[in-house]
C-alpha cells in the first residue's frame, strides 16, 4: 500500500493512503477544551471520517473556527432529533431559524410539546453523548436512500433527493437512526459537552456557544421583532403551500408556477401598504428611515413603499445613504487592518446631517452621487427640496444607527429594519442559513453591477459580517416594524448567475471550500427564467432589470 507523508502538530507522520482522519486524532490528541470537529489538508478542510489520500501539512480545527462551529451545531442537532424519536418516536420535527445565537424547531407530535418533554429530550441527549458514539457516515446509491426515508416517512427528503442529480447519496448514522445532512459533522457525540435546550413555546431553543467563546453557552434572550417575522413567515408559506425546497421544486414543473410568482410578490406588496399605512396613523412622522444589513433589498423596498405613502397622501423624497459614502482610499480600517465597509464611519456624516437639517427647513440641497465602480462621490446636479406635504424616506445600512439622526426628535422618526430573515429549509432537518440568501444576492449583484468578481465578495464577506454584527443587527429590535424581503423562489432565480460565478474559483483559492459548498447547496433548486421576475420585485435589485433604476 503507498505511504503518505503527513507534517502534524509539527511531526512528520508516515501513514498509509486511505487511512481515515480520525485514526491520526485518536493517535496525536492534544487535550484542549476548545472541540475538534474538523481538520484540514493542505487548506482544505475535511471531516474527520474522510480518507486521507495525498501529501501534505494537516491541522486539526476546533470549534473557535466558523465552519467548525457550523458542524458542532449541526451533529447537536442530529442528536437532539435522534434523542427526541427515541422518545416519542412518530414526531416529526423540524429546525426552522436561528434566533439570538440559537437554533429555534418545533416537535410535531400527539400531545403539544411541553416543559416536561424538553427535560426528557435533554436527558437522552446527555445520554447519547456520554456514550460517545461514532457517527458514521455511509454512502447509498440515491434510489436506496430514498427508501429508507420513504419508511421514516419523511416525504420532505424524500421530495429533495428525488429532484437531485446525483447517483450517490452520502448519510449519517447514530445507532440505528439515519439522516441526510447538508454539509460537514463532527465524527462522534462526545464532543457536544456545550448545550442547552430550552421551552420556547410552541417548539424548542437548543442554545449554543459562539465560535467567538466556544466553551460559553449564548443565554436566550427574547427577540420579539424576529418572533413576530417568523410566525409571519409560516402563515405565508402555508397560503404558498410550500413547506421546503422538494415542495418548491414540485410546484416550479407544473401549473402552480406562476401562482408561487404572483402570491409570493402580492404578500409583499400588502406588507409594504400595511406599513405605509402605519406611518400615516402616527402623527408628526417627517422620515422614514430603513436599515438592514448588505444585500437585504434596501433600496426596492424604500422605491416600493415610497409609491404606497404616495397613495396614502404624502410626498416621499427618497434618499440612498450609498450616495454619502466617503471615496473608497479614505475607507476606515477594522481591527485586521482591512477596509471596514460597514462602518458608519464610511458615511460623510457632516454633510448627510447638514442636508438633512436643510432639507427639513424646505431648502433644497444637491445630493451626491456615489460610483461603486470607481469608488468615488460624484455630483450630477440631483438637486431635492422637500414639499409641504413631503416625507424623508432615508434608507442604508446605518439608518437606524442613532448617531446619523440625532438633529431628530424620536417621534419624527418611523425605523423599519429590512432583511432577508427566513428561507425555506432544504427539508425538515436541514436549514439554510439567512446569510446565504445575501450572500448570493451579493454576489450576483457585485458581478453584474459593481465589478467585483465572486472570489472578491466571498473574501470580504467575513468583514461584512463581523461590520453588520457590530453596526446593525444590535438596532434591529428598536425598529418600529420588521420587513423580510426573502422571496421563496429566489435561488431558483439567482441559482444560474451565481453558480456562473461560484465555478470560476479556483482550487487555491482561500474561498474555495466556501465556493464548493454554495455551488452544493445551489443545485438543490429548479432553475427558474428571470423572465418571469416581475420588473418591480426585490430580487430586481441584484438581477437587474428593476424598474426603479438601471445597471
Amino acid at each position: 500500500m503507498k505511504k503518505l507523508k503527513i507534517t502534524l502538530n509539527k511531526k512528520i507522520l508516515n501513514i498509509n493512503k486511505g487511512e481515515k482522519i480520525y485514526k491520526l486524532l485518536e493517535n496525536n490528541y492534544i487535550h484542549d477544551e476548545i472541540p475538534i470537529t474538523l481538520a484540514k489538508l493542505n487548506n482544505t478542510y475535511y471531516e474527520l471520517t474522510d480518507e486521507i489520500k495525498e501529501d501534505g501539512i494537516l491541522e486539526w480545527v476546533r470549534t473557535n473556527n466558523t465552519l467548525a462551529m457550523i458542524a458542532y451545531a449541526r451533529t447537536l442537532q442530529f442528536v437532539f432529533i435522534k434523542a427526541t424519536l427515541d422518545i416519542f418516536n412518530e414526531a416529526r420535527i423540524n429546525i426552522e431559524h436561528s434566533i439570538n445565537k440559537g437554533i429555534f424547531g418545533e416537535v410535531y407530535k400527539l400531545k403539544a410539546l411541553n416543559k416536561e418533554d424538553i427535560l426528557l429530550i435533554k436527558n437522552r441527549m446527555q445520554e447519547i453523548i456520554k456514550k460517545n458514539i461514532v457517527i458514521e457516515k455511509l454512502e447509498f446509491k440515491k434510489e436506496d436512500a430514498i427508501e429508507i426515508f420513504k419508511k421514516y416517512k419523511m416525504e420532505d427528503k424524500v421530495k429533495l433527493l428525488q429532484n437531485v442529480k446525483v447517483e450517490k447519496v452520502k448519510l449519517y448514522k447514530i445507532e440505528d437512526r439515519y439522516d441526510y445532512f447538508y454539509g460537514d459533522m463532527a465524527y462522534s457525540t462526545g464532543i457536544l459537552k456545550y448545550f442547552d435546550v430550552i421551552f420556547y413555546e410552541p417548539g424548542f431553543i437548543l442554545s449554543l456557544p459562539s465560535h467567538k467563546n466556544p466553551t460559553i453557552i449564548i443565554p436566550f434572550v427574547q427577540q420579539k421583532q424576529l418572533a413576530n417575522v417568523f410566525r409571519e413567515t409560516e402563515r405565508w408559506l402555508n397560503i404558498l403551500d410550500v413547506a421546503c425546497v422538494g415542495a418548491l421544486n414540485e410546484k416550479l414543473e407544473g401549473k402552480d408556477l406562476t401562482d408561487i410568482i404572483r402570491v409570493s410578490e402580492a404578500l409583499h406588496e400588502k406588507k409594504i401598504a400595511q406599513i405605509a399605512d402605519m406611518i400615516k396613523d402616527k402623527e408628526n412622522i417627517k422620515v422614514v428611515l430603513i436599515a438592514g444589513p448588505s444585500s437585504s433589498g434596501k433600496t426596492t423596498f424604500s422605491k416600493r413603499l415610497s409609491i404606497q405613502l404616495r397613495v396614502n397622501g404624502y410626498m416621499p423624497i427618497s434618499v440612498s445613504l450609498d450616495d454619502y459614502f466617503i471615496n473608497r482610499e479614505n475607507t476606515p480600517l477594522d481591527e485586521e487592518g482591512k477596509p471596514d465597509f460597514e462602518s458608519i464611519y464610511t458615511l460623510d456624516l457632516n454633510l448627510f446631517n447638514n442636508h438633512l437639517n436643510k432639507l427639513l427647513l424646505g431648502e433644497e440641497v444637491e445630493i451626491p452621487v456615489y460610483n461603486f465602480k470607481t469608488g468615488s462621490r460624484e455630483w450630477h446636479g440631483n438637486k431635492l427640496k422637500l414639499p409641504y406635504n413631503g416625507i424623508l424616506v432615508i434608507e442604508g445600512i446605518h439608518a437606524l444607527n442613532p448617531k446619523l439622526t440625532e438633529i431628530l426628535k424620536e417621534e419624527n422618526k418611523f425605523k423599519v429594519y429590512i432583511s432577508a430573515l427566513t428561507q425555506l429549509n432544504l427539508d425538515n432537518h436541514n436549514r439554510i442559513p439567512t446569510t446565504d440568501v445575501r450572500k448570493v444576492r451579493r454576489i450576483v449583484r457585485d458581478a453584474l453591477s459593481r465589478g467585483y468578481n465572486c472570489e472578491k465578495t466571498l473574501e470580504m464577506w467575513p468583514s461584512i459580517k463581523r461590520g453588520e454584527e457590530k453596526n446593525i443587527f444590535i438596532y434591529q429590535e428598536q425598529a418600529d416594524i420588521m420587513f423580510n424581503s426573502t422571496l421563496v423562489y429566489e435561488f431558483a432565480i439567482l441559482k444560474k448567475y451565481c453558480l456562473n460565478e461560484l465555478e470560476k474559483v479556483n482550487k487555491d483559492s482561500i474561498v474555495y471550500y466556501e465556493a464548493k459548498r454554495l455551488i452544493k447547496l445551489l443545485k438543490f433548486f429548479k432553475d427558474l427564467d428571470i423572465c418571469r421576475v416581475p420588473e418591480n420585485s426585490i430580487l430586481r435589485e441584484f438581477i437587474g432589470g428593476s424598474c426603479f433604476y438601471n445597471y
